[in-house]
């Protein structure tokens, strides 16, 4: 009676794990969201409380899985320009600081989108503007 137990149990359970088991098409679903990485300005934290120049010009990198099409920048819901540089690893995003932050707290804030799927990415900096250009 127990080996029957036993043999059925696990039975049961051989049939469920093949039941959650991945099939390829979803392995290839999966989603890559993309990671942005070197930030060229420093952020504001403290102790150090650094502080960026007006109108900096800044660059980050993301993934070539990236849509280029879906990556937006902004400070304060007020989108920023900018431009992408692409290769077959990476886009660098190149932007400035608009003149209109100088001397203030602001949050740029990063959003973008995998070229498959629907997964995306949203990241910011916090960062302080100086009231004028270090001489």
């Amino acid at each position: 009676m127990n080996i029957t137990k036993s043999i059925v149990l696990t039975v049961i359970m051989l049939a469920n794990s093949a039941a959650f088991a991945y099939s390829p098409d979803e392995l290839a679903k999966e989603c890559h969201k993309p990671k942005f990485t070197d930030f060229t300005l420093s952020e504001y934290k403290a102790p150090e409380q650094h502080q960026v120049a007006p109108e900096s010009e800044f660059s980050f990198k993301v993934p070539a899985w990236t849509s280029t099409d879906s990556i937006k920048l902004s400070i304060k819901d007020k989108a920023i320009a900018f431009t992408i540089e692409s290769n077959s690893s990476f886009h660098k995003v190149n932007a400035k600081l608009p003149a209109e932050y100088t001397g203030k707290f602001v949050r740029l804030n990063a959003r973008a989108k995998a070229n498959e799927g629907t997964c995306h990415e949203e990241t910011g900096w916090l960062l302080k503007i100086a009231d004028k250009a270090a001489e």
